[in-house]
């Protein structure tokens, strides 16, 4: 047993009158994702009748039901049967995932606090690039700005605290760490997390049939580049030098 499965986990609450939230653990880990988004999975092709909208958190899966059609109690007890039926913590994660590659600038003006970030985790700052950008992260969550994502989990020496002071603005497309996680920003806005990273990539693209290009699941490596090749990148359009392929 895991340490996300000890403890009476996974739990069923109530969300307002209408919402359940499944809770696989009570902090991030990697089977407790892992639960979250195939659980996710599992409601969207063959969950109860009557729900009516689902997301995920970190470690929890969201459902809003018609409360005419289907009280919480009913709910919970076809939750509490398809939560029986297998090892959530251990099940496969959703099929049509995709693996992207983000060409990234690591330190340099474009992002200023790669060295402050690399000393709080015990490194140089060539080592803190090559822990980063050789650790395949998954994207965990969707949240705070439209789009944007939490990824991770980065190796234990990341597990260092967010700023005790803002950092006014970050840009666009910049890459920031802490706790183990990565979040790379949607749109330019201040920040407790450093600044390590700096991409081109356009997470938001509300003009497009599919606004968040990054979902949750999707798998991530951010590789080095220089600032002159990053600029070029920006004529790609909105992907700024990132590929992807689908995870099979």
């Amino acid at each position: 047993m895991t340490d996300a499965t000890a403890n009476d986990w996974p739990q069923i609450r109530n969300v307002g009158i209408d919402g359940l939230l499944v809770s696989f653990g009570d902090r991030l880990n990697e089977p407790a994702n892992r639960a979250a988004l195939a659980f996710l999975d599992a409601l969207e092709r063959d969950g109860p009748e009557g729900i009516e909208e689902t997301s995920t958190s970190l470690v929890s899966t969201y459902l809003r039901f018609d409360p005419i059609h289907c009280d919480h109690a009913k709910m919970r007890a076809a939750l509490g049967k398809m939560l029986k039926a297998r090892d959530w913590y251990d099940a496969d994660l959703p099929s049509g995932r995709r693996f992207w590659r983000i060409p990234t600038v690591f330190g340099t003006d474009l992002a200023p606090q790669l060295e402050e970030a690399a000393e709080a985790a015990g490194m140089s700052a060539e080592d803190a690039i090559r822990s980063i950008s050789e650790t395949r992260v998954r994207v965990q969550t969707i949240g705070f700005a439209a789009g944007q994502p939490y990824l991770g989990e980065l190796p234990p020496d990341w597990d260092i605290p967010r700023q005790t002071q803002l950092t006014d603005k970050v840009p666009a497309g910049a890459l920031t760490v802490a706790i183990r996680q990565l979040v790379l920003f949607s749109v330019s806005t201040p920040t407790g997390w450093r600044h390590i990273g700096q991409t081109a990539f356009q997470l938001f693209r509300p003009e497009s049939d599919t606004p968040f290009v990054l979902r949750p699941g999707d798998e991530v490596q951010f590789d080095p580049t220089t600032p002159e090749k990053l600029d070029a990148m920006k004529a790609d359009g909105p992907e700024g030098g990132a590929v992807s392929e689908t995870l099979k």
